[in-house]
């Protein structure tokens, strides 16, 4: 087994982990009206950011993609644009998870402390 298959084998451990990891989280109780009525806003607020945020970045992006193309050929290139696009999913992922964990962190923290510890850890552990 070369090291080629050992990095695609980790790679791919740790999608599966953090799928079954954000399911857990996403899967645990959401508590009363009111806390869903905050964490959706707390959502729609994060959302927005986002929005802006790789707006920006994708303007960014696309001129270090040009200048790289000139200076480094397409290869460097599209290899930037790639790890680009994977680190903002991952980014994307990872707000998407984190903000969702919010109420489910608060109503598992009424039911124990270990609870409310244990999504957090996990919704953390998503991103990495």
């Amino acid at each position: 087994m070369g090291i080629i298959h050992l990095i695609i084998g980790s790679g791919i451990i740790a999608i599966l982990y953090g799928i079954f990891t954000s399911i857990s989280v996403i899967s645990a109780d959401t508590g009363n009206e009111k806390m869903q009525e905050i964490a959706k806003a707390i959502q729609e607020g994060a959302s927005a950011y986002l929005a802006r945020q790789y707006s920006t970045i994708a303007l960014v992006g696309i001129v270090i993609f040009i200048i790289s193309f000139f200076l480094l050929g397409l290869q460097v290139a599209v290899g930037f644009l790639i790890g680009a696009v994977m680190s903002g999913t991952a980014g994307y992922i990872g707000m998407l998870v984190s903000v969702r964990a919010n109420v489910r962190t608060t109503q598992a923290s009424i039911k124990s402390l270990a609870g409310g510890l244990n999504i957090a850890f996990k919704s953390g552990a998503v991103t990495g």
